[in-house]
């Protein structure tokens, strides 16, 4: 559909996929969304990206990012059934971290049907330049029911100028007294591992004291294959597939063990190992996943922590699995990567290993698909590859 256009849209559950080309100088780009009554936003919480994923309507989520094949995608949700009755429009935005849209490639907006898969609207956006944010499309009401513009309108001054443009609090907070605080701006900066760049320091990124979350969430491209589930399933869909994550740690005192949902080894946040794991989660979903938090109030008791991830039943390797992992400091900027696609068949991925350095902890993008041995577990080949020399005996949920 041409710049400036609209279609209407069905009432519900809607799929919007910002897409673009990548490969070498292309810039990494993010969706995000802004709930707008009389053109702004209420408060900073109408803000959903990848800092804020959802919102508390649970009208807007963002589901994440997927790269198939050098075609790359972010996702958000959209329940325009769930949306206030006050707002008005939902913005749909893109900002580009590294370089502007110009040396973006095939960059567009498509609408999807949620629950059909059916695209409902499109717009391909030729035209960028120098904008570092743009306002793809939106949804907007009139006479009582919904419809998508296509929008293409860039700014150059980022997600920041974007975000204040309609409201947003960013970075700092107000220098003037009011009767009460004010409430925490939003924070804009986050630090993407690569491979060209696999590693960051949690003190310099702020990240020095409270719980730090870890979240694995995940997507699959299609229906798993092969290898039937527990109850006896063959070909495995998105909700029979069970992933845990995990943890191997070493304290400073020598002490070495392991958080996992397997023979209910959830860990504790206020005594050792500082670590605790949340839950098993089956959904995947952004808003959910699994999760563990690592108190980081006490990082002077850690030599090194490993974040791995288990297929328990499901699926027999991560084969058509798109993963994303952040981890989420109480200050400081997240820090997140995606995993690579998986060729092998593997059962076991090391995700993350972080270390001790003189009072700081480093963490290393390691995205490592291991294939245990026949007979082998998954977390004794996992020790194996990172020399942690523990015991292990068969354990359950």
């Amino acid at each position: 559909m041409p710049k400036g256009s609209n279609v209407p849209v069905p009432t519900g559950g809607l799929r919007v996929e910002m897409g673009w080309r990548s490969g070498r100088g292309v810039p990494d780009a993010d969706a995000s969304a802004l709930l707008l009554v009389s053109g702004r936003v209420r408060s900073d919480s109408d803000f959903v990206f990848y800092n804020q994923p959802a919102h508390a309507s649970g009208a807007v989520r963002h589901e994440g990012k997927r790269d198939a094949g050098g075609q790359v995608t972010d996702t958000l949700l959209v329940d325009l059934a769930r949306v206030e009755p006050a707002i008005e429009t939902v913005v749909l935005a893109a900002s580009a971290d590294g370089g502007t849209f110009g040396q973006v490639p095939g960059l567009y907006i498509r609408v999807l049907d949620a629950r059909q898969g059916t695209e409902v609207a499109r717009f391909d956006s030729g035209d960028a330049t120098v904008e570092t944010a743009f306002v793809l499309g939106e949804f907007y009401r009139r006479q009582g029911a919904w419809k998508f513009r296509a929008v293409g309108q860039g700014y150059s001054s980022g997600l920041e100028g974007l975000a204040t443009d309609y409201g947003i609090t960013v970075d700092e907070p107000q220098h003037t007294t009011p009767p009460t605080p004010p409430p925490a701006p939003v924070r804009l900066s986050k630090v993407t591992l690569t491979k060209e760049a696999p590693s960051v320091s949690l003190a310099k990124q702020g990240g020095t004291s409270g719980a730090m979350r870890v979240n694995l969430n995940w997507q699959t491209r299609k229906q798993f294959s092969g290898w039937g589930s527990k109850r006896g399933r063959a070909g495995a869909t998105h909700a029979d597939l069970d992933l845990d994550l995990c943890a191997l740690y070493e304290l400073s005192d020598g002490r070495k063990g392991v958080v996992q949902a397997l023979g209910n080894a959830f860990g504790a946040l206020h005594q050792p190992p500082y670590i605790h794991l949340d839950g098993d989660d089956r959904t995947g979903s952004v808003a959910s996943g699994e999760n563990l938090a690592i108190n980081l109030d006490h990082k002077q008791s850690f030599r090194r922590i490993l974040i791995f991830v288990t297929i328990y039943e499901g699926a027999r390797s991560f084969a058509d699995l798109h993963a994303t992992v952040t981890l989420q400091p109480r200050d400081g900027a997240p820090v997140d990567f995606s995993l690579d696609e998986c060729t092998v068949p593997s059962t076991v991925c090391a995700l993350a290993l972080i270390t001790s350095n003189g009072g700081d902890l480093i963490v290393q993008r390691e995205a490592r698909y291991l294939i245990p041995e026949r007979g082998v577990s998954p977390q004794r080949t996992v020790d194996h590859a990172y020399g942690w020399g523990m015991n292990w005996t068969p354990g359950r949920k």
